[in-house]
């Protein structure tokens, strides 16, 4: 049985609908969630170093920023069910990082939407639904 459930969210209707999942799978049953957003980001990008300068001066108001328009509203939504729920926010690979908060908070199973922000992106080099389910010690649930 599942004790604590990790929600990967990022503003998307995809995201959306694994939080509309989660609070049916958690509500009334004890089961901790943490809601999760990653800042895509990568020290070894294609940016000059003067513009990976600027973007680890701006990563505070990245966080400030994804908290207020992704987070905030999905915690909010949480608490309208009567759900407690932890929130992160984290910089890197979305996968990678995925992977460690799931190790971190020793969780049973990862929730993600299909679709995530990425669009022809990923399905040119892969999504993160797609790489958690090949990468993850522990069960996905995709949900479409």
């Amino acid at each position: 049985m599942t004790q604590c459930m990790l929600l990967a969210v990022d503003g998307s209707q995809g995201g959306d609908r694994a939080l509309e999942y989660s609070i049916a799978q958690v509500k009334d049953r004890g089961i901790e969630l943490i809601v999760a957003y990653v800042i895509e980001w990568s020290p070894y990008s294609f940016n000059t170093p003067e513009e990976n300068a600027e973007r680890h001066k701006r990563r505070e108001s990245e966080i400030s920023r994804a908290k207020k328009t992704i987070i905030d509203p999905a915690m909010e939504k949480l608490a309208g069910h009567n759900i407690k729920a932890e929130s992160i926010v984290r910089h890197g690979a979305p996968v990678e990082t995925l992977n460690d908060l799931a190790k971190k908070h020793n969780v049973d199973q990862i929730v993600i939407g299909r679709r995530g922000q990425s669009g022809i992106k990923s399905l040119l080099f892969g999504s993160v639904a797609g790489s958690l389910i090949q990468t993850s010690e522990v069960p996905i649930t995709v949900v479409p």
